[in-house]
This record gives C-alpha cells, sequence and structure tokens, in this order.
C-alpha cells in the first residue's frame, strides 16, 4: 500500500522469508538513494529511529526503509535461530522487497555489527555503512563501562556497588551473564544519556511517554535475541577491528557516528575507529550519547546528506 504525502511515500510491508513475518516500513521516494536502518540489541527493534527520524531523513531526500530482525520487535517468530545466516537472509529480503539492488546501512549499536558482517559478506549490495554508537570490541566495551563505574562508586564511596564490580570483575568475560551485567551498570549510571540534552532533544525524548507506537516499544525487550546469538554466534566476544581494515581494503566507504557522552566508549576507542576509517569519515558530537540521530538529529541527518551523495 503506498500512501501519497505531498512527494513522499510511506509504505508498511510485511517480508514473508520462511513464512515468517519480518516487520518492515519504508519512507521517502523509491527513486531516491535507499538507507536501511539497523536496529540495536539483539533483542531490541527500531522503534526509537522509526518514530523520531526515518521521515525527516526521507523528507532531506533518501529512502529510508527501517525493520525489525526475526524474533525481535514485531517480527515474532517463537522458531527464530539467532544467527547471523538468517539475519543476512532476511536482510537480503528487505532488499528484494523494496526492490533495492544497493543500499547503505545505518548500523546502531549491535547493529553496526550486523552491518559490518553483512558489507563483508554482500560488498555489492553496499552503498556505504554509517557506524552508530556501535561497539568495535564487545569486550572492550564493557571493560569501559566497568571502569568507569567503578570510578563513579569509588567517588561516590559506594561500597554496596563497587563489592558488585568486583565480583563481575572475576566472572567469564565471555559470558552472556559478563555482558548483562556490564550493561546494567551502564543504564544504571546514565551512560545512554547526554550530560547537558538540548532542547530539541529533550522535546522528542518527550515523544516516548505520548507517542503510541513510542510508549508500547521504546522499552520493549526480546531476552530470547541476546541469548540466542551469544550461544550460536559468541557475539560478546567480537572485535570488527580486521574487518572494517578489510572492508577498507576493498574500498567499502565506511563513515561512524558517536555521543562524547556515550559511556559504552572511551575516547581511545574512537581514535582507534578514527585511525581505521579516517579523520574525515568519522564525528564526535559533544552533548549527545548512544541515540545520536535523537541526541543530535539535526547534526546526525546533515553527516549523512554530506556523505552518502
Amino acid at each position: 500500500m503506498k500512501i501519497l504525502i505531498s512527494t513522499i511515500f510511506t509504505v508498511l510491508s510485511i517480508c514473508y522469508v520462511n513464512a515468517q513475518d519480518i516487520y518492515s516500513k519504508a519512507y521517502g521516494n523509491p527513486q531516491d538513494k535507499a538507507i536501511i536502518f539497523l536496529h540495536g540489541g539483539p533483542g531490541y527493534n527500531c522503534v526509537n529511529f522509526e518514530a523520531t527520524t526515518a521521515k525527516l531523513l526521507a523528507d532531506s531526500g533518501f529512502y529510508v526503509i527501517v525493520y525489525d530482525r526475526r524474533g525481535e520487535g514485531r517480527s515474532k517468530d517463537p522458531n527464530a535461530k539467532f544467527t547471523f545466516d538468517e539475519t543476512f537472509e532476511d536482510l537480503n529480503a528487505v532488499y528484494q522487497k523494496y526492490e533495492i539492488s544497493k543500499s547503505s546501512l545505518i548500523g546502531h549499536s549491535f547493529g553496526g555489527v550486523v552491518a559490518t558482517l553483512f558489507a563483508e559478506k554482500y560488498p555489492d549490495k553496499i552503498q556505504s555503512i554509517i557506524l552508530v554508537g556501535a561497539p568495535i570490541s564487545l569486550q572492550e566495551t564493557y571493560k569501559t563501562i566497568i571502569s568507569t563505574s567503578k570510578d563513579i562508586y569509588k567517588s561516590k564511596n559506594d561500597s554496596i556497588n563497587l563489592n558488585y564490580i568486583s565480583m563481575l570483575e572475576k566472572m567469564d568475560t565471555s559470558s552472556i551473564e559478563y555482558s548483562s551485567y556490564s550493561f546494567m551498570h551502564a543504564m544504571q549510571n546514565g551512560f545512554y544519556t547526554p550530560k547537558n540534552i538540548s532542547e530539541k532533544a529533550t522535546e522528542i525524548y518527550a515523544k516516548f511517554k505520548t507517542d503510541t507506537l513510542l510508549v508500547k516499544y521504546s522499552t520493549q525487550m526480546t531476552y530470547q535475541a541476546p541469548q540466542g546469538f551469544w550461544k550460536n554466534e559468541n557475539y560478546t566476544t567480537l572485535d570488527l577491528n580486521d574487518n572494517l581494515k578489510e572492508l577498507k581494503r576493498d574500498e567499502i566507504k565506511v563513515y561512524a557516528l558517536y555521543g562524547q557522552d556515550d559511556g559504552l566508549f572511551s575516547e581511545k576507542q574512537v581514535t582507534d575507529l578514527k585511525s581505521i576509517i579516517g579523520n574525515n569519515n568519522l564525528k564526535y558530537f559533544k552533548n549527545c550519547s548512544h541515540n545520536v540521530f535523537i541526541d543530535q538529529q539535526d547534526k546526525f541527518i546533515n553527516s549523512l546528506k554530506g556523505w552518502i551523495k
């Protein structure tokens, strides 16, 4: 179904892959450069980008497609395998559904992992990839969270949480429990929130309390997904540095957008990534945390307009 609004098309479709429903939605003119948004997680959905930024990006001259991965969000599937091969099969189905031969991929958080690995396997389908708050080394991200959290608890003389950190440091670093507890401390310490949030971002986040779609799905997690990707792909130990170097050697365009207040990444991690993809291909925004497309929405859109031509 296509609804014409001015010159912009909004298309809501269901992709059928192996008889399962994959939720997807498209914004903009199909003749424009295609961008597919890959959400975070594992276990989340695309709603925070879909409800806040997708149409605005389409209004800037792109054909924007969002979708929820199989077994996550609105793409319910009790038989989901949670493997990268299955994820790539579904992403290829999205390409086919919207008749796209080549696209840029926005990989937010874990979606950046998917974007990188997909681009490595299907380079001919890639215009570029844009990593947005994406972990390059999961183990380095956990270390950053733990180290920063430890400093916070020390400054507060918080002996209880220091004890929890001590227990965490003795755990198997490849385990899903180690990952989960690390992210719990990140949330507890406000690592996903800008220290000085802008007025516009404040207004956008206010929608999370009133917008029907955001209210229903913005805090919804599918807990089978992290368990599945951990069991099948050992995703908690992934390190994409060599993968990104290979993409650069193959002349795949790689860009990145990160927030200086994103507590999941140290400044060194961002600098190391910049050394791989190039100084002009990474932007590091002030007053911005994990949700770059909300915290600095205008700069996010303008960056894409400058890179994807």
